[in-house]
Order: C-alpha cells, then structure tokens, then sequence
C-alpha cells in the first residue's frame, strides 16, 4: 500500500493522533511497538500563524518516527493554508487534515468535526491546503455531523476530487462523540465504491488483534488506525502485526514486561518536560493501561500511583504490584 509514494507493508497499522496523547515519546514507543505510522497531536492553525511555542513544538518529531504526518485543525481557509506551510517547513511525510475531532472546544467553533456542518466549507479549505503546499495532504474525518446527516460517502469522492492522498474515516458521527458502537459499515461502503482510488483508512474500536483482522477482512480498507487502544498499551500494535501477518495471537509476556513498558513511557516524560509535570502528563496512561484491570482490589493502588508527585514515589507504588496481588 502506498500513500502519495510512501510505501507500507500489507495491511499496516497506523498509530491515531490523538490531543495530550500522542506526544513525540509515545510516538516513538508506538513506531518501536510496530506502528507503521504515527501521526502529532493536533496543531491549531489559529495557533501556529500566531506563533506559540506551545503549538509549533507539537509539530516536532524526531527522524525514528518516519512515517510521521502533522494533523492540522481549524475553520479558515486562509489560516490553514498559511499554517499548512509552516507545518511543512518541519518536514513531515505528511499533513493531515482534522475534520474528525468531536470536543465541543473545537467542534463547537465549526472546527474538526464541526465542519460535517459545512461540507463547502470542508471541501474550500482542503484544496486550498492541497494547493498550497508540496507535502501530500490527507484528511481525517466521521459518518456525519448525526445520525440524519450521514454524508461520508459522496463527502469521500467530493475530498478525493480536492487532491488528498488518502482519507481517514472514524466510524461514529460528531452527535456520538465516543459513545456507542463504531459503525464500519459506511466505511466499507466508501472503500468499495469503484470511482474511490485513493486509500481508505479506517479508525474507531479497533482494540484487540482479532478485531483489527476482522476489519480488513470484512472492509477491505487499506489500513487500520488504532487511538484510543493503544493509551497506555503501546504494546497492542506488536500483537496486531503479529497476528495479521501470522494468523495466530502473540503469547502474553510476563506482567513485570509491560509493566516496565509503562515505566519507561514514565521516564521518557519526565526527561522530555521535568519531573512535575512529566509525571501530570503521563497519568492518563496509567489511568487506562489494560495492565491492571481486573486485580481484584486493586483501588486504592491506582488512587495512589495516581496521586504520586515524585518520581521515587511513583516508581515505589509500581514495583509493589506484583508481589503485593501476585501477578506474574
């Protein structure tokens, strides 16, 4: 499979950008776990011609991450296009559009997938963004603003005609945000549509290695993103590429394996940004690691890894675990 010349192997896995989540560490963790793409948190194009330093580091990542892509998000044609440019001064392999994102921060604004409400405004920014930078252009988007307004499947042909090299589909609406089931079914729609010729790319409750196979089989999509899965088990993208290219599913390693993955996603952090907040930071995946779900009474030992504010004190908490509920 090929994005605008990027070669990828037969039914790749791409990493989904995700806000507070897939820093530049994670990215890393994840490229080494198998993900054969990885893509920034999403950049503000309000932002970025402003020139904040918050914003303009979120679009640097380091050459080991390659294939990366820069998601770009906002409601102007004219600020996209300029801030297209800058992220393309960073060199990305890719920049993606984001016509996907549900929060009311950005949806609200006409933004992400706020622009299901306006598929010409939608269509006007993305081929002025194609236009105005060299870097192939993709976009990431939903089914629809609801469940009446389900337009992705003439919507892919009207983007495909824009320019874009490939385009990403969660299966739910903006009205669902994350609630429900992900619904494939249009996805696959969109992807068998013979006037469709560039990759489809599909995204949303994709959390297991059978689940993964199922949606290449049943879909026929050129790739699967992975997001929300992944948070806090980088580990899932080697279990998927396993099992997609053996047919078999990966032996479970020993808990203390990926209980060391999480300390060292701890430690990545806190060399990046500072002890503090390092650790502020990384709490969310310590919160939704798989790891330790199902440890009976294990309650209060989250409230205290999560309540730790030093390093020693964090790291003390986690190297009890498992003596103290004997996991092995």
């Amino acid at each position: 499979m090929q994005i605008a010349g990027i070669e990828f192997p037969d039914n790749p896995v791409f990493l989904a950008p995700m806000e507070g989540v897939s820093d530049t560490g994670f990215r890393l963790l994840c490229r080494q776990f198998g993900a054969d793409m990885v893509y920034t948190e999403f950049a503000s194009s309000d932002a970025l011609i402003r020139d904040a330093g918050k914003t303009k580091r979120k679009i640097i990542f380091r050459e080991e991450e390659r294939p990366a892509g820069i998601q770009l998000y906002g409601n102007s044609p004219d600020a996209m296009t300029e801030a297209a440019r800058i992220c393309e001064e960073a060199d990305p392999d890719l920049i993606d559009i984001n016509f996907g994102c549900p929060v009311k921060k950005i949806a609200g604004r006409g933004a992400g997938s706020g622009m299901m409400r306006t598929p010409a405004m939608m269509l006007d920014i993305t081929e002025k963004v194609v236009r105005a930078v060299k870097k192939p252009v993709t976009v990431k988007t939903r089914l629809g603003w609801d469940g009446d307004s389900k337009i992705i499947v003439q919507l892919a042909e009207r983007l495909q005609d824009c320019g874009i090299a490939a385009l990403t589909i969660h299966g739910r609406t903006r009205a669902q945000m994350y609630g429900g089931e992900a619904d494939w079914t249009l996805i696959g729609e969109v992807k068998n549509n013979p006037r469709i010729r560039i990759p489809i790319i599909g995204n949303g409750d994709v959390n297991t290695a059978e689940v993964c196979r199922q949606r290449f089989r049943e879909t026929g999509v050129d790739a699967v993103m992975i997001g929300r899965a992944s948070i806090g088990a980088p580990w899932i993208f080697r279990e998927v590429k396993h099992c997609l290219q053996t047919g078999e599913y990966l032996p479970r390693e020993p808990f203390r394996h990926y209980l060391d993955v999480l300390k060292k996603q701890v430690l990545e952090s806190v060399e990046r940004i500072g002890e503090r907040r390092g650790i502020l930071h990384i709490r969310r995946h310590l919160a939704a690691t798989p790891l330790f779900k199902g440890i009976p009474d294990f309650k209060p030992t989250r409230i205290a890894m999560l309540r730790a504010v030093t390093l020693a004190e964090l790291f003390t908490v986690m190297d009890e675990i498992p003596a103290k509920f004997r996991v092995d």
